[in-house]
């Protein structure tokens, strides 16, 4: 079996990595940067150092804080004006998934002009690279600077476009754990869900490889470890740090090895209540599990012991079964809702959104085939 896969040019990672970005882009010809961010890092001061270094370098970066929770096609048509309005020749994208998928969003259209958003809906649509991108993660969890992946709501079908391609991957990748210190509680546990949802699905994806497997496995190892302590004390920076090296790792994972039905079935509420991501992720993660286990029991028996079970003296079924036991309990041990009930869901939204979960571009690598009976089904057991 051949394989692909595809990372950022460079990886900036650990105290201090944000000012090493600016050091790197001082070598570029790109003088006007847009900067692609959410209003609430703005405000709260995330972006000051960054801004200050660029300028101290001759840089006059624009910004455009109009980013959303799960963002819109929309928002890109905003983003993108705000790129044409400035002139801009470079982008990064600074905050989280939505953040960096939306930046990805501008270079697909800038680099391939007179196409809408919608036109790179799929696998491999974007065709021309673009301009210069760095992506800044200040959350640990959708490992969006190193994938080649987006996800824009598209707000006439309300459904989440998933757009794959190697051309939106950023030249410049960047995880400094010291711009994550601020991160409340419950957006780090969803967040750190997110990552791990990636990397066990990677782990028993039908794509999955053995570059994966280390990195997935690595990745499992970490966020169990470290996701609660980055929730119960958010100036860990030692958590903190763990946690972008794992969700990282997460990406490096899925970004070859593919994802499954775990995300398939969480990008439908997100799309239609505008729901979080990671929470929607962590919710479904244990029932899309128990659902794969029968054709993945010893890879869920290795993911028990990556999650700190003590499988010496289990069969590998009892080992396979404990590895969901674990995941539900991390997940309640950092205050995820136990059921897509508690998110305001109603038991009539669910089957609208089984098309859409079938047809989504993550489904391609689940390891166990689903009807839309059976997905039907997987929505009513995460209720």
């Amino acid at each position: 079996m051949s394989f692909t896969l595809c990372l950022p040019q460079l990886s900036l990672s650990g105290r201090g990595a944000i000012q090493d970005l600016v050091v790197l882009m001082s070598q570029q010809p790109a003088r006007r940067p847009l900067i692609v961010t959410e209003q609430a890092l703005l405000t709260f001061g995330l972006l000051d150092g960054l801004l200050a270094a660029l300028r101290d370098q001759g840089f006059n970066p624009v910004i455009f804080d109009g980013v959303l929770a799960n963002p819109t096609d929309r928002v890109v048509e905003a983003a993108l004006a705000s790129w044409q309005e400035g002139d801009c020749d470079a982008l990064i994208g600074f905050g989280g998934g939505s953040a960096m998928d939306t930046a990805k969003a501008i270079r697909a259209l800038v680099a391939n002009p007179g196409k809408p958003i919608h036109a790179f809906e799929g696998i491999g649509k974007v065709i021309h690279r673009g301009p210069f991108m760095a992506c800044v993660s200040t959350t640990s969890g959708t490992a969006a600077e190193v994938t080649s992946n987006a996800v824009i709501t598209d707000t006439g079908r309300k459904v989440k476009m998933v757009i794959i391609d190697p051309a939106l991957i950023p030249e410049v990748a960047v995880n400094d754990p010291t711009l994550m210190t601020g991160l409340p509680a419950a957006v780090t546990a969803a967040t750190g869900m997110d990552a791990l949802t990636h990397a066990i699905e990677a782990y028993v994806s039908i794509g999955a490889h053995v570059l994966t497997d280390h990195s997935a496995l690595a990745a499992i190892r970490l966020i169990a470890e470290y996701l609660p302590q980055a929730v119960a004390d958010g100036q860990d920076l030692t958590a903190r740090e763990m946690m972008a090296h794992g969700q990282f790792l997460a990406g490096m994972a899925f970004n070859s090895a593919g994802l499954g039905y775990v995300h398939s079935l969480a990008h439908q509420p997100g799309a239609t209540h505008n729901l979080p991501h990671g929470v929607c992720n962590a919710i479904l993660l244990p029932v899309v599990c128990a659902f794969n286990l029968q054709v993945r029991t010893a890879r869920f028996a290795e993911i028990a012991a990556a999650m700190g079970v003590d499988t010496g003296a289990l069969s590998e079924e009892a080992a396979a079964h404990a590895a969901i036991e674990a995941i539900r309990a991390l997940s309640s041990r950092v205050g995820i809702p136990s059921g897509l009930r508690e998110l305001g869901i109603r038991p009539e939204d669910l089957p609208g959104w089984v098309d859409a979960a079938k047809a989504d571009p993550c489904s391609g690598c689940a390891p166990r085939p689903a009807s839309k009976a059976e997905l039907l089904a997987l929505y009513q057991a995460a209720f």
